[in-house]
């Protein structure tokens, strides 16, 4: 098993959430999301040094088909954003029912859909960072697909 902590990020329109593990690798905490727009990428890597993150999960929004939508195409556009101002690798990783799992974390710790709002895209994020976590600490392996970047 790899150590270094990992960074993850729910990508939305209004918010990318964030999550860090702990050096080991074991566990998933939130950090405060960071506001979406043309900075937001620049952002993400700054907290990723800060934290000296050894890779970056982006939470791809696959649908229940297996088809890319907008949303997916969204969040291949701005990993594109972060793989140009960084080289802490980045892997894309099936994000497939992480909010309905945060929401419904959220909600059995007493917490409305309303309320939930301004938390839910790291909420996201540390339910895919945990379920990746533990993921490769069962398999040995990293999961996800690394993004390649052009030279």
């Amino acid at each position: 098993m790899r150590t270094g902590v990992r960074l993850a990020c729910d990508v939305g329109k209004a918010r990318i959430g964030i999550a860090r593990s702990d050096p080991r690798g074991v566990l998933a905490v939130p950090l405060d999301p960071v506001k979406a727009g043309e900075n937001s990428a620049s952002l993400v890597r700054d907290i990723a040094i800060e934290y000296e993150a050894i890779e970056i999960i982006v939470g791809l929004p696959i649908s229940m088909s297996g088809a890319l939508g907008a949303a997916a195409e969204y969040t291949q556009a701005w990993v594109d954003q972060l793989s140009a101002v960084t080289e802490i690798p980045i892997r894309l990783h099936d994000e497939r029912l992480t909010t309905v799992q945060a929401q419904r974390g959220l909600h059995e710790a007493g917490r409305t859909t309303k309320s939930s709002r301004a938390v839910i895209d790291s909420a996201s994020a540390v339910v895919l960072l945990q379920t990746c976590l533990d993921s490769e600490r069962s398999s040995g392996l990293p999961v996800g697909t690394e993004v390649r970047r052009e030279n």
